[in-house]
């Protein structure tokens, strides 16, 4: 018996509607636009804004830091592939228990190895555990940044000298360490933001305080579960390497909650096989034409491993580092066609890398348009800039 086939066009159709990027698909809530994408890339704290304004109507800059800072429906966790993201409050416990407690335990052996090496201690297991107790107890006094638990618990003030045989060898503070891995725990959390929404400023604080409960992180299996099952809902098909990939799991944790959920497997154009939720193999309404314009690391664009069914392969090295870490993207009707940048007047400008006629043209310098009225002159500054990107930025 042959397999369903999903083909590309299906593909890109998906990700008009499920992913809220048509025009006629967006959706109305800062919630809303996170649950179309599973969960939003947050390692550059302006991608959780633009990414919402790509797939919402109607929502403003304020609407977004309302949603993370006062009503918390969405909060910042470090979990997938030691990546931090802004989870949907109610899949917390899954990614607790089973994406984050893999890096976790990864993270506690680098620290423990990395304070014995900087003659902090001869035990840094036991060293990272009085750390964090000490740490738990300043945050149970109140908020902190990490400037000021590493000022005011005397048990991480230590230094580890980067690269010492480097020129440009710098001392690293251990105390963010720390709270990466109470945050890793799902102890502590990163609070309300000390800076503008574009930079990352966080003021940790108890878990507790800020949801109003402990965490009740799942167990593995069912954690895994849950992330796939949600993954598949947005980004399905996708390979088994694509799961594995996004997850940062082992192929075996993979398998297992493909397995538990029933997931069945379609045939895919260029001959691989995908996996997608039960009876989810049909046709998508044709979205019509559509652009949009997306921000570094992008949960659409980064939601593959193998990812020619949107991206020429030529195109590549323009638009990502050798990472695999994407810069912005200009999208027409599916597939990525070129990247954008700012003016020094915070005037969204196109970079695109074919040519792609005049009706998409017109499309896309709307979405322009409407990406430099959002931004009201806020010019962003990017860690993964692009080849692409640089290159439209030079006079």
């Amino acid at each position: 018996m042959s397999l369903p086939h999903v083909g590309d066009d299906e593909r890109r159709r998906r990700i008009a509607s499920r992913h809220a990027l048509a025009a006629a698909h967006r959706v109305g809530s800062v919630e809303d636009g996170c649950r179309a994408v599973v969960a939003l890339h947050a390692t550059e704290s302006a991608t959780v804004h633009l990414a919402v304004a790509a797939r919402t109507s109607g929502v403003v800059v304020t609407d977004v830091d309302t949603a993370l800072y006062e009503d918390r429906s969405i909060v910042k966790q470090l979990a997938m592939r030691r990546t931090l993201f802004a989870f949907p409050v109610d899949l917390l416990p899954a990614a607790w228990g089973s994406a984050a407690a893999r890096v976790e335990a990864a993270q506690a052996r680098r620290v423990a190895k990395a304070v014995e090496s900087a003659g902090i201690t001869d035990d840094g297991g036991a060293w990272l555990e009085r750390a964090c107790e000490a740490v738990m107890a300043r945050l149970a006094t109140g908020p902190a940044s990490a400037t000021q638990v590493r000022e005011d618990v005397p048990e991480v003030a230590g230094v580890y000298p980067m690269d010492p045989d480097k020129k440009w060898s710098r001392p690293v503070n251990v105390a963010p360490w720390v709270l990466t891995q109470l945050g890793l725990r799902g102890l502590a959390t990163r609070g309300v933001n000390a800076g503008h929404w574009r930079s990352n400023r966080p003021v940790w604080t108890r878990t507790v305080d800020w949801l109003g409960h402990p965490p009740r992180p799942l167990d593995e299996r069912a954690g895994y579960a849950e992330l796939v099952r949600r993954w598949l809902a947005a980004f399905g098909p996708g390979t088994t390497d694509d799961i594995q990939w996004w997850l940062g799991a082992t192929k075996g944790a993979v398998r297992l909650a493909l397995d538990d959920l029933a997931a069945e497997e379609v045939s895919l154009d260029g001959g691989s096989t995908g996996w997608v939720l039960p009876g989810d193999h049909g046709e998508s309404p044709e979205p019509g034409p559509w652009a949009a314009l997306l921000p570094t690391l992008d949960p659409t664009t980064m939601g593959w491993k193998q990812r020619d069914f949107y991206l020429d392969p030529a195109h590549r090295p323009f638009l990502f580092d050798t990472n695999g870490n994407a810069g912005t993207t200009a999208w027409w009707n599916g597939r990525i066609v070129g990247c954008w940048v700012q003016d020094d007047d915070a005037v969204v400008r196109l970079s695109l890398l074919e040519d792609v006629g005049s009706p998409a043209r017109r499309a896309l310098e709307a979405e322009a348009e409407r990406l430099t009225a959002w931004l009201d002159g806020v010019v962003i500054s990017h860690i993964y800039a692009s080849a692409q990107m640089r290159h439209a930025r030079l006079p």
